[in-house]
């Protein structure tokens, strides 16, 4: 499941911890955009549910210098060996420019040059020299983990998955349909052991169809229309699919582009239904391949009237049956 859940504060999420252990959910991952930053649910986590493995998906490689990243994951690593996993990306110009105030130049040779910084120091190396986009002098961790995480590359096309194969522990995946996995698992080849495929899934579980394709469209227009994600849409095929709405959206037409979108590309992209019906949706995307798919639960008009409490039950109900793992 991905942390923490909205709505809910970071104060009260060890009752959601323990709700998802109960459950039969066996990791938890975060995200950092612009609500909670990446590390600390997780820290978190490792103290309230220390049977849960804990990831990032994904800690963006620009916001943060080489040396803090490592410092960031070798503390988590330090609090839960063995269950933590660190996912790095390059993240998207509005979150590291706009927001960050840093500049967004070559994220595949800077998400190259972090994944090898940190795959050195987490080992407790001392790194001392110049990448081909920032240079690093005499580095070393004062605390370098006993359990070296990890590593895990935030991968959409080719080049970025192919390098995730070739150099990362595992490759992260999102905004794909089920039936788009075995696209990106070709790029991968022949994995390596313990080589990890983890996918981040939205999950709207209500029977709600109307309302869950309205938040379903608004979300597609908010991300599918970054470049880089609509570079990948058009990789996966949906060209055709989709050109409407990217039209509409360079013309500033808002309501235009959010009525282009056809439904089965909602459907494709936002599992939704009742929660049985949305596990079973998950459970494709294991079926394809996933190693580890991630829900990433999504609000519905009964989530927003009941608290905590209302989470916990979908979380209950969301998770594994007897017999099966998540």
């Amino acid at each position: 499941m991905t942390v923490p859940l909205d709505g809910v504060g970071l104060a009260d999420h060890a009752t959601v911890y323990a709700a998802l252990a109960e459950a039969g959910f066996t990791e938890v991952w975060s995200s950092e955009v612009n609500g909670a930053d990446a590390f600390t649910p997780l820290a978190l986590a490792a103290a309230w549910a220390p049977q849960l493995r804990l990831g990032t998906a994904i800690a963006p490689v620009f916001t943060r210098g080489p040396g803090l990243l490592a410092m960031s994951a070798a503390a988590l690593a330090d609090v839960a060996p063995g269950r933590f996993a660190l996912g790095i990306g390059a993240s998207s110009p509005v979150l590291v420019s706009d927001w960050n105030a840093i500049e967004f130049t070559d994220p595949f040779r800077r998400t190259r040059d972090v994944l090898r910084f940190l795959r050195a120091a987490l080992r407790g190396e001392a790194v001392d020299g110049a990448f081909d986009t920032f240079a690093v002098r005499r580095f070393s961790l004062q605390r370098p983990p006993a359990v070296p995480p990890p590593v895990l590359l935030g991968a959409l096309r080719p080049g970025m998955l192919r390098l995730a194969a070739a150099e990362a522990d595992g490759v992260i995946l999102n905004w794909l349909a089920a039936t788009d996995v075995p696209r990106a698992m070709a790029e991968l080849g022949e994995r390596r052991p313990q080589f990890e495929v983890v996918a981040r899934i939205f999950v709207c579980p209500t029977e709600d169809t109307g309302y869950a394709r309205t938040l379903g469209r608004r979300m597609i227009t908010s991300y599918l229309t970054v470049p880089a994600y609509a570079e990948f849409h058009r990789w996966l095929g949906r060209q055709e699919a989709l050109a409407p709405m990217w039209q509409a959206w360079a013309a500033g037409d808002r309501r235009g582009a959010l009525a282009a979108i056809p439904d089965e590309v909602v459907d494709a992209l936002i599992v939704h239904g009742s929660p049985e019906q949305c596990r079973a949706q998950v459970r494709q995307y294991a079926e394809a391949g996933v190693d580890v798919p991630v829900m990433a639960l999504l609000p519905t008009p009964e989530l927003a009237a009941g608290g905590v409490a209302a989470r916990t039950t979908m979380i209950a109900r969301l998770g594994p049956d007897t017999g099966e793992s998540t």
